[in-house]
């Protein structure tokens, strides 16, 4: 063979450096981390981040005014950088983004966590209840929050000019609906241009609020907790009054926790640490500056829309705009975690079935549920017309967050003393710490109450009501159809020997894993026949996030044909059975759709001797059982191929 057939080897170059191949996949992390955390700033931070239209003018000009003098300015200015220091960044961002449930945050997600420890014990349905009322706080939340975001933006038009003051309300109802009514499209291509908007929006507010930090850099002293201990010292009851409205400064610190998921706990730090948190707080103390700088009679007029005076009049116009258009991404981001939260409840057992569709063919988190949609719709135009103005809405604002945070340090108190098993005297002073801070915030937004914080309160006890009942009412069902189950090995080989089989496959849905279900049992009644292969199937939600793919799939033969199918999820997984059946070939051979009966049971309740819930729960239960999607668009079922054998029961 000649030189020429030789096949030519590449030359050996130097040998990399030690660390160099690390490096580079290193580099990869590090920009797969810059683009998640680029996307969290325009998904995550739009309620925090339109605090500042807000929570400063609140503490001064709303119910309970301040007098606008240097020692309120600085005591506010310092109680909003520890409120954020302490809660936000500490509690939320430091301590419990590192109870991830696979990865998972939210309230709903630490509950299924903390439940897997200590479900056995006789205080592990203290946790789930507070698990629950804080979800159910989160609706009277998720109506406020687009209110007064789009609306406290849209009243910056009468800084620029004072006759748009009747257009306020239109506009701001224009918005509202509008936001509520694009959600069926899916949030997709709008989310791409969320980051850079929000980008833009964060930047503004950092360079606005450094312009007047300069021209008055005494403001910066506030970092000193000293001027808000002098606050309380000086004038105490306003002090703790003036928390209900500095409290607004720190809302949306849930999201950063439930939201995590879909970032990751690094990317969303980074978002915080290296952006959103300096250009929020450059932008408070540019407020206090710009006040503090002012002459009193100024001042006191400037106080009640601070905001919008930070710009320059001629860009007052614009800042409105890009205002109004943050308040828009923020209650976008609020209404798909109202989707997501109420997802993740439904499969958690705590909702009924809801009709979900699903707004992208590749993102499997993006759905849509008409029914919150339209609730959460009616809800915030009956709030704004109520209302009228943000700070109204403000006096309504924050019992449901603060309540929330408040929960979240008691499950806190129980994550790190029974699931990290801290030490006593580590965990104490911590939690103890936090239920101060927490419970004031609590505290002074009770003297809400009156004013309208009534109504995320009202909205909170009756979806508390509803998902208590649903839970307990299905409990009961599911104890009362045990009472009087047959084995299914048994069953399968009387009626093996006694019926008559025909072609195909039919699948029965049974909510638990052991005995007949009702439906087959209806079918040799009525029916007198049995399908050559049986399955009865059910669908389990585990209490993480996502199950892997080889769990999937549970299958036990009884013989003669008959199967037990049990299939896991996660509590943020879609329940499609027929995908889930193409995978299964262990199940007596391949399902066919086109020769295959899904049979469900309907239950029909009836008023019982001896009721397990009150009258009135009862009947509660029974409508919410009569209204809830059909298991067919739940589970992906076709259509034509579904028979549904009815039947009556007492609980």
């Amino acid at each position: 063979m000649s030189d020429a057939d030789t096949p030519q080897q590449p030359e050996a170059g130097p040998a990399p450096a030690p660390g160099q191949l690390t490096a580079s996949h290193g580099h990869d992390r590090q920009s797969a981390a810059y683009k998640m955390a680029i996307g969290a700033i325009g998904i995550v931070f739009g309620d925090i981040g339109t605090s500042p239209l807000y929570a400063f003018r609140e503490t001064f000009a709303g119910h309970h005014p301040l007098t606008v003098d240097q020692l309120h300015i600085l005591g506010v200015v310092s109680l909003i950088f520890w409120s954020m220091t302490i809660v936000v960044t500490i509690k939320y961002v430091g301590l419990l983004m590192r109870a991830d449930n696979k990865g998972q945050g939210g309230t709903l997600a630490l509950v299924a966590l903390i439940s897997s420890y200590i479900a056995r014990s006789k205080y592990g349905w203290i946790a789930v209840m507070l698990g629950v009322f804080a979800t159910a706080l989160f609706y009277g939340d998720s109506m406020i929050t687009p209110a007064i975001s789009v609306l406290s933006a849209v009243e910056g038009l009468t800084v620029v000019e004072a006759g748009f003051q009747p257009f306020v309300l239109p506009i701001a109802l224009a918005l509202l609906i509008g936001l509520f009514l694009i959600q069926k499209r899916g949030t997709a291509k709008v989310g791409a241009l969320f980051a850079p908007i929000m980008i833009l929006y964060f930047s503004v507010l950092a360079v606005l609020g450094v312009v007047h930090i300069v021209q008055s850099p005494e403001i910066l002293i506030a970092l000193n907790p000293w001027f808000a201990i002098q606050f309380f010292i000086a004038d105490g009851t306003t002090a703790f009054l003036a928390l209900g409205s500095v409290v607004l400064a720190v809302t949306g610190s849930e999201a950063l926790y439930s939201d995590m998921g879909h970032f990751g706990r690094g990317a969303m730090r980074l978002s915080w640490f290296g952006f959103v948190m300096p250009c929020l707080l450059l932008n408070y103390f540019g407020q206090g500056a710009m006040i503090m700088g002012m002459e009193p009679a100024v001042a006191a007029e400037a106080i009640k829309n601070p905001f919008f005076i930070l710009a320059p009049e001629v860009l007052r116009l614009p800042l409105v705009l890009l205002a109004a258009t943050a308040a828009f991404i923020a209650s976008q981001a609020v209404i798909t975690g109202a989707f997501s939260v109420t997802h993740q409840a439904i499969q958690l057992g705590f909702i009924p079935r809801l009709s979900i569709r699903h707004t992208s063919e590749t993102e499997q988190g993006q759905i849509y549920i008409p029914f919150i949609n339209w609730a959460l719709l009616v809800a915030v135009v009956v709030l704004v017309l109520n209302f009228q103005t943000s700070s109204n809405l403000a006096a309504a604002y924050g019992i449901a967050v603060t309540g929330a945070m408040l929960i979240d340090t008691c499950l806190i108190a129980v994550l790190v003393a029974m699931v990290w098993r801290w030490k006593w005297w580590v965990w104490m002073p911590v939690v103890f710490g936090f239920f101060i801070i927490d419970g004031a915030y609590f505290a002074a937004n009770i003297t809400k109450v009156p004013d309208g914080g009534w109504f995320p309160l009202a909205i909170g006890a009756v979806a508390f009501t509803l998902l208590t009942t649903w839970a307990r009412g299905r409990k009961l069902m599911r104890e009362r159809m045990a009472e009087v189950e047959l084995p299914l090995d048994i069953f399968a080989k009387s009626a093996h020997a006694s019926t008559q089989r025909v072609p195909g496959t039919a699948i029965f849905m049974s909510a638990a894993t052991s005995g007949v279900p009702s439906a087959l049992l209806h079918n040799i009644k009525h029916n007198k026949v049995l399908h050559e292969r049986v399955v009865v199937l059910t669908v389990n939600i585990a209490d993480v996030p996502y199950v892997d793919p080889e769990e999937r799939i549970g299958i036990t033969d009884l013989g003669q044909g008959f199967y037990r199918l049990v299939l896991n999820y996660g509590f943020m997984e879609e329940t499609d059975i027929p995908s889930a059946l193409k995978q299964s070939g262990k199940c007596g051979g391949k399902f066919d759709m086109m020769q295959t009966s899904f049979f469900l049971s309907r239950q029909t309740l009836l008023p019982s001797k001896n009721p397990g819930m009150a009258l009135w729960r009862e009947r509660l239960f029974s409508w919410m059982l009569r209204n809830a999607a059909t298991p067919m668009d739940f589970f992906r079922l076709p259509t034509n191929r579904v028979v549904e054998l009815g039947s009556q029961l007492e609980i």
